[in-house]
C-alpha cells in the first residue's frame, strides 16, 4: 500500500513538471519560493524535464523495489534510502524560504509550503524510509 502510494505521488509529480516544461502555467505561482513578490528562480524547461525524468525514475525504483517490475536492484534499498532522506531535509528546509523552519512565512508559497509541501515531503520520507530493504 506504501508503495502504492509512492508510486502515484511519484508519476504525478512527473505529469505535473512535463505540463509546466510543456509552458502550462496553472498552479506555477504557489510553487516558487519568492522575495518581494517576485520567485526567487525561474527554472528552464529542461531543468523541469529532468525533475520529472527524476520522479519518473524514482516512481520506477519504488515499483523495482516492490517486486512489481522485471528488474530490482540489490542496491535499490540503499538508493530509496538515501532518497527518503532528501525529502527529509526539503521537510526541515534551508532555514529562509523553505521547510518547516523557514523564516519567510508571509508569501503564497511560504503558506502552501507550511501546510502541504513540507508535511507532504516528511511524509514521502517516511513512506520510502518504510519501504526500503536493507
Amino acid at each position: 500500500m506504501i508503495s502504492a502510494l509512492l508510486v502515484l505521488f511519484f508519476s504525478t509529480a512527473a505529469a505535473i513538471h512535463i505540463y509546466w516544461a510543456a509552458g502550462g502555467r496553472f498552479g506555477i505561482g504557489a510553487v516558487l519560493p519568492e522575495r518581494n513578490g517576485q520567485p526567487l528562480h525561474k527554472p528552464s524547461t529542461v531543468s523541469t524535464l529532468l525533475v520529472a525524468i527524476l520522479f519518473a525514475a524514482v516512481a520506477a525504483l519504488v515499483l523495482g523495489n516492490a517486486g512489481t517490475l522485471l528488474f530490482a536492484f540489490s542496491w535499490s534499498g540503499g538508493l530509496i534510502k538515501g532518497i527518503a532522506l532528501l525529502f527529509a531535509l526539503r521537510a526541515v528546509g534551508e532555514f529562509n524560504y523553505l521547510g518547516f523552519f523557514k523564516r519567510v512565512r508571509d508569501s503564497r508559497f511560504a503558506r502552501f509550503d507550511t501546510l502541504l509541501y513540507s508535511p507532504l515531503c516528511a511524509a514521502v520520507a517516511c513512506g520510502l524510509w518504510a519501504i526500503s530493504r536493507p
